[in-house]
């Protein structure tokens, strides 16, 4: 199959002696990107470095590439931003919350996977979301990411002007991914819009912040509305991750599952252990898709 080598949309760096990714803490200057990266196929970002962590063992254990109860270095152990963990073709990175923080993330990571020259990347965000109109424990694969008014598009401010860019996944991946759930069976899988929002509490219609000048009627309308429109969840993450991989001819999807159900309530109220076994619902289905992917399964 053809190579699909990554698109970079900044001519000045090819004028650039070295690339320093400073919030990774590596540079082109002190690493060899291609000897620590070449052979990397499938990026899995997330908001939690513990997150991220534990699906690298995860996804070690069931690659067979790792021995039960090894230990993954980080390799961002430089900086306190983020953290990084590889095995194998899989690399494993932390966003943190929100549209900056994963924006941030992203510039160097796509800078990175173009120095390492990776081609036919693979990039998926794994999180949590909250669901509209789902059970708790549902998982969202997002055909697009829409904004709080429900258009598929990323608004960001470039020199004083509003630059505006599409925030389409890849259809096809969503469905091998579908289909990855379909075979799996362990739990409700759908594939819908997700609502990306720039704050968790009054972006998102909550009632319990600590500010909040609308009413619950005016809560629910807005969040039936959304789910007319096609949206499934809200996170805060899915716009931008769209909007840069789209830039950067890079194969993208999320994956999030929902911690509640919206139109019944505001506070995730669900036990630590509940939680913690929907969070893994993600990284399974991921992971048997990687699997798939490398003719393991």
């Amino acid at each position: 199959s053809r190579e699909n080598f990554i698109h970079l949309c900044n001519p000045h760096l090819e004028k650039m002696k070295e690339d320093i990714l400073y919030h990774f803490a590596l540079g082109t200057g002190t690493h060899d990107f291609p000897a620590l990266f070449g052979d990397v196929k499938f990026v899995c970002v997330g908001g939690s470095p513990s997150r991220m962590k534990a699906f690298i063992a995860y996804i070690a254990e069931e690659l067979g590439l790792g021995s039960p109860g090894s230990d993954y270095p980080n390799i961002c152990a430089g900086t306190d931003r983020y953290a990084m963990y590889k095995v194998g073709p899989v690399l494993s990175v932390s966003h943190g919350m929100g549209i900056p923080s994963i924006s941030i993330m992203l510039h160097e990571l796509i800078k990175l996977l173009y120095h390492a020259k990776c081609s036919n990347i693979t990039i998926i965000r794994i999180g949590t979301s909250g669901g509209i109109g789902l059970e708790p424990g549902s998982v969202v694969i997002t055909r697009q990411s829409v904004d709080a008014t429900f258009k598929p598009q990323f608004e960001q401010v470039v020199l004083g002007k509003t630059v505006v860019r599409s925030t389409n996944l890849d259809e096809q991946l969503a469905q091998e991914l579908m289909q990855c759930s379909k075979e799996i069976n362990q739990f409700n899988t759908v594939i819908g819009n997700t609502m990306c929002t720039l704050d968790f509490y009054e972006g998102q219609g909550r009632l319990d912040g600590a500010i909040c000048l609308y009413n619950e009627e005016e809560k629910l309308q807005y969040l039936k509305e959304a789910y007319d429109s096609g949206v499934r969840n809200i996170e805060m993450e899915s716009s931008v991750f769209a909007a840069m991989c789209n830039l950067s001819g890079v194969k993208a999807a999320v994956v999030c599952v929902t911690l509640l159900n919206r139109l019944e309530g505001d506070q995730i109220s669900s036990s630590h252990e509940v939680l913690v076994e929907y969070q893994q619902r993600p990284q399974k289905l991921v992971g048997y898709f990687i699997k798939k992917s490398l003719g393991k399964v």
